[in-house]
């Protein structure tokens, strides 16, 4: 039987409802919104083209958040580098735990003049466990990879969102 206590949930509805006002009332306005600050940042920019399937990945992701280039202004350069250590060791001494560590360092250029307009790196981590067959030990290291090169191009979207209004014309 689930029971809960009506004057405690009606408490958290009221408070959610002044913190919607509140957040309406000082101005707040979504980052991609037709006045956010990186409203002209959709479809802005073209990466290289991906040399594998962690670039494919990389783009892809970049792409979903930013929208298709079309008659982009900004192109971006990205190196992606991904090493792996084991953190997870038995008393046998083999390791059954992952850590896949993933840096990506971009450059966003101007497509007309040549110049950077912003520049840096994103770093990140997952992991995976490596016990069971040897094709799920794979099979669980593409998932981790293609998730590490999701959450690098999710941290690379948030950065160039924030310092849009610096760099974008």
């Amino acid at each position: 039987m689930l029971c809960f206590d009506t004057a405690i949930l009606s408490r958290r509805v009221t408070a959610a409802l002044i913190g919607a006002a509140l957040l309406t009332g000082c101005g707040f306005t979504p980052v991609n919104g037709p006045d956010g600050t990186a409203s002209g940042l959709r479809g802005q920019v073209e990466a290289a083209e991906p040399e594998d399937r962690n670039g494919f990945v990389f783009v892809a992701r970049l792409e979903d958040r930013l929208g298709l280039p079309s008659a982009a202004a900004y192109t971006l350069s990205y190196d992606i580098d991904i090493d792996q250590e084991g953190v997870g060791i038995t008393q046998a001494g083999d390791t059954t735990r992952f850590n896949l560590l993933g840096r990506v360092d971009y450059r966003i250029q101007d497509r007309v003049s040549g110049r950077d307009v912003t520049s840096g790196k994103v770093e990140s981590f997952t992991g995976f466990s490596a016990t069971g067959s040897i094709v799920g030990s794979i099979s669980a290291t593409e998932d981790a990879t293609e998730r590490l090169m999701v959450i690098l191009a999710d941290q690379l979207v948030t950065e160039l969102q924030a310092t849009a209004p610096d760099w974008l014309e």
